[in-house]
């Protein structure tokens, strides 16, 4: 199985950090190499002229048969075998080797078949170099540490500001249409815009756009219900005047068919809009539940079983909850097959009915608007789950639209 990294390392400050760090690093290795070895060129060279400049001094006095000065002699002891193989061939030559715990700088040269040498002492060349190592090592901690504040800095900056117009983007998602990033870089001409405040302009006259076009769409909806009212009802009651027969039953459908729908692009309307006033009071949940039902119509009533796992008191708005759970049993009847099983266990109200279940498209996104499954064989305009949703985000409940395990669909609803 393989094994996931924690959430926090696909973060983009962890990435930068990481990308900074490593940058660092890889500049203060190439760096402190090239500075060691240019330090080191520099100061072997310098030993080894000092070591050669001794060795000819050391010649001129052998070959006059003078004495040869202290760390210089034939074959000295110490001397490294290779160096010694090569001044035995003719040849002059420099090493740095350990000679009595220390390094040294060696230098040799031919001599009668033999190998004249000097020793230089090299222990402070040896320890400028470490130092400098160490100094290297010192200031490149200190310049990534440096680095990864600065840096830590600059990233927190841009990400808070991504995180700011993410969170915008979310809330307009859930419906708050006055949502704004708001970036000061988008407001001021004067200032350059970066491309966060270019992502973040352009998320705020989406947004604008976005508002604009539905409050438009809002207004049109609820004028054209209000408009509406008042020819129907005069439509209704002129119906009622019509002499008994088939065709009077066909006009009167027809009208309270126009007269629901009404009502329900003005309820629609109200809930968008956000008007609603909530009146909540406590009431015995298995109590109203099945006055649902029997509100619903003695043919409904007879096909609806309520079943209390739980009784639960919840305080909310009556009026709402009904209107929620009968626009669900109204569906379940319509759409589905029966029985349809209202089942309370708590504050959670399940609907189920054992017809064919919902559409796909409504349990992954829930109901649209004047949207129905073609070929059920029934008509209807979408409105009914899309009000018992807004009246159930009204009184802060949750409606959920899933498949019911066996077959049919299941509607379930979880009170505050």
């Amino acid at each position: 199985m393989r094994r996931r990294l924690p959430a926090w390392t696909a973060t983009l400050t962890w990435k930068s950090m990481c990308f900074i760090v490593g940058m660092c690093c890889s500049l203060a290795v190439v760096l402190g190499v090239l500075v060691h070895v240019e330090v080191a060129r520099q100061t072997v060279a310098t030993a080894r002229e000092k070591a050669l400049a001794r060795l000819s001094d050391a010649a001129r006095l052998y070959q006059s048969g003078e004495a040869l000065p202290p760390d210089t002699g034939l074959d000295p002891a110490g001397l490294p075998a290779g160096l010694r193989a090569l001044a035995a061939g003719g040849h002059r030559g420099t090493v740095v080797a350990e000679h009595q715990g220390r390094p040294t700088m060696w230098a040799a040269a031919p001599a009668d078949g033999r190998a004249l040498a000097t020793a230089v002492d090299y222990s402070q060349s040896a320890r400028t170099i470490s130092g400098l190592d160490n100094a290297i090592i010192g200031s490149s901690v200190l310049a990534i540490g440096g680095t990864l504040l600065v840096g830590a800095f600059a990233v927190t900056r841009v990400t808070r500001r991504l995180h700011q117009t993410a969170t915008v983007a979310r809330r307009i998602t859930q419906g708050d249409l006055d949502a704004r990033v708001g970036d000061p870089r988008t407001k001021d001409p004067s200032l350059h815009q970066d491309e966060v405040a270019t992502v973040a302009g352009a998320l705020d006259t989406m947004a604008g756009s976005l508002q604009a076009k539905l409050l438009s769409e809002r207004r049109f909806t609820a004028d054209v219900a209000h408009e509406l009212r008042t020819p129907l009802t005069g439509l209704h009651a002129a119906s009622e005047l019509l002499p008994e027969g088939r065709p009077t039953e066909l006009v009167r459908e027809r009208v309270r068919t126009m007269r629901q729908l009404t009502e329900d692009l003005l309820e629609i309307s109200r809930l968008d809009s956000g008007s609603e006033r909530v009146e909540t009071d406590l009431h015995q949940l298995g109590r109203l539940v099945r006055r649902v039902v029997r509100a619903a119509g003695a043919e409904a009533e007879a096909g609806t079983e309520v079943v209390i796992v739980r009784d639960a008191h919840v305080e909310t708005d009556r009026r709402r909850l009904e209107r929620v759970l009968g626009n669900l049993v109204t569906n379940a009847h319509k759409h589905g097959r029966g029985p349809v099983v209202l089942t309370v266990d708590g504050p959670v109200v399940t609907v189920r009915d054992h017809g064919d279940g919902f559409p796909d498209y409504l349990v992954a996104h829930g109901p649209q608007r004047f949207r129905t499954e073609p070929g059920g064989g029934v008509k209807g305009h979408g409105l009914g789950l899309t009000i018992a949703v807004g009246q159930a985000g009204a009184i802060g409940a949750e409606l959920v639209f899933r498949q019911a395990a066996g077959g049919g669909a299941e509607a379930v609803l979880t009170l505050p």
